[in-house]
């Protein structure tokens, strides 16, 4: 397929190689000189704008990966009267956003797509950079089921799971969901590593315990913080991230909205977010989200809890 691709960071880059070495005419853009360097050092055609790219390319479809949905509309639609790329995209283009955004966002951008004349798909991914460079992202597909049969080839190149979720918006209300089962979830795993460290327990003994019993979850097995039990962790590497704090922050931020839109209680979730919004204040920002365990062990006193209407830590 023609494919323009959008956002060359460190997951786009990887999707688009991974499309190119498949065979797929790709073009890509990104604002950052260093990110189109690095793109075009590892093979990609790259084009000196995005409404270039989708020019260059005669793109069937347009695939973007941006950091929040504010750019995916703008992209889009154009800004301050200037062309969009639904205005030089070939009617019927297909638009793929793999961008992790909040659900009105993303169906704020469908509606965008298909008044001028094309159709969209919202598809955010879960696996982090090494999913993307091994080819082995889950994507999460809100939109028509026959858009995403013409593109689940594509898909299939650069991820190993593939679920349809329904109606636009609900791909990334499956990805808010997922990410705050996986916050809560690294949260426990860290406040049971710092209680066994207070209780005398080994980090080996606990993790051959949890690891085989009810225990047992991803950031536990494959995410685990401490160093040790899993050799391929962050942890055994200082927190280099995976997927760093100011990504699950953000991605939080938007789960945090969600929940506020439903009008849901969600306690553990809103923890979560006050915990790595300020995880994410300091150096957790740049380092894996698994390294909140160290915020975890500085702050012995715990959370406070509250009875506002959020139902958030103070």
């Amino acid at each position: 397929m023609r494919v323009a691709f959008l956002g060359l960071g460190h997951m786009g880059r990887p999707m688009a190689v991974n499309l190119h070495r498949a065979g797929h005419r790709v073009v890509g853009f990104d604002v950052a000189d260093r990110a189109r360097d690095t793109a075009r050092a590892a093979g990609l055609e790259i084009a000196d704008s995005s409404l270039a790219a989708v020019r260059e390319a005669h793109a069937e479809v347009v695939v973007t990966m941006f950091q929040n949905g504010a750019q995916v509309v703008e992209a889009y639609a154009g800004a301050d009267g200037e062309e969009g790329l639904c205005d030089v995209a070939a009617p019927g283009t297909l638009f793929v956003d793999c961008s992790t955004i909040a659900v009105d966002e993303a169906q704020h951008a469908h509606a965008v797509a298909t008044s001028g004349g094309h159709r969209a798909l919202d598809a955010p991914v879960s696996g982090g950079v090494v999913g993307a460079e091994a080819g082995t992202l889950t994507f999460m597909v809100g939109g028509a089921a026959s858009d995403l049969e013409e593109v689940r080839a594509l898909l299939e190149t650069m991820g190993r799971r593939i679920v349809h979720c329904g109606a636009p918006g609900l791909g990334q209300a499956a990805k808010v969901c997922n990410n705050m089962i996986l916050a809560v979830s690294q949260i426990a795993v860290a406040e049971a590593f710092v209680l066994g460290e207070s209780l005398g327990l080994g980090h080996a003994e606990l993790y051959e315990v949890a690891a085989h019993a009810s225990g047992q979850c991803w950031a536990l097995t494959v995410n685990c913080p401490v160093p040790g039990p899993v050799p391929s962790s962050p942890a055994n590497r200082d927190f280099a991230p995976g997927f760093a704090g100011a990504l699950m922050d953000k991605d939080l931020t938007l789960a945090a909205r969600a929940i506020q839109d439903a009008g849901i209680s969600a306690r553990l979730g809103l923890t979560a977010h006050e915990m790595y919004r300020r995880y994410a204040e300091g150096d957790g920002a740049g380092r894996d989200f698994s390294g909140i365990i160290e915020s975890i062990r500085g702050n012995a006193g715990g959370y406070e809890s509250t009875d506002d209407a959020r139902g958030a830590p103070r």
